[in-house]
């Protein structure tokens, strides 16, 4: 098998594990886009989403980023979970709004690996960013 049927075939597995798993199956968030070390991802916010000053709740826009996180970080041919994570958010996002996150791994180590997460809403303004490492799992 060469390098890009391997390469094909961990994001398919990949996408086949996302598409089963729970977490994302009750968020509904849903996988748009998946590449080795990067992937965009998208929700749609609910009325339940909302805190008592009208945004979206942050644990939510932390959600959507975190998945973008996992799938990205997990798609270098390797399973992999997160150390840290770090999340600065911009602005609110509106009622029912649709989020998209997007994560690009900016460095894949041998014992560490280095992500950026960016949140938009479906008009593109900028909601959050974040930045993440992972380690590997074997």
């Amino acid at each position: 098998m060469s390098a890009s049927d391997n390469e094909a075939q961990t994001l398919a597995e990949l996408r086949a594990k996302v598409e089963k798993e729970p977490i994302s199956r009750f968020l509904d968030i849903k996988l748009v886009e998946l590449a080795t070390g990067y992937a965009k991802v998208t929700m749609k916010t609910r009325p339940e989403y909302r805190t008592f000053n009208g945004f979206t709740f942050g644990g939510i826009v932390m959600c959507v980023a975190d998945q973008a996180f996992a799938c990205a970080t997990n798609s270098m041919g390797r399973a992999s979970v997160a150390t840290q994570f770090n999340i600065h958010f911009i602005a609110g996002s509106d009622q029912e709004d649709e989020l998209t996150a997007e994560c690009r791994v900016i460095r894949k180590g041998r014992r560490v690996d280095i992500a950026e997460i960016t949140v938009n809403n479906r008009t593109g303004k900028l909601i959050a960013k974040a930045s993440g490492t992972t380690i590997p799992l074997t």
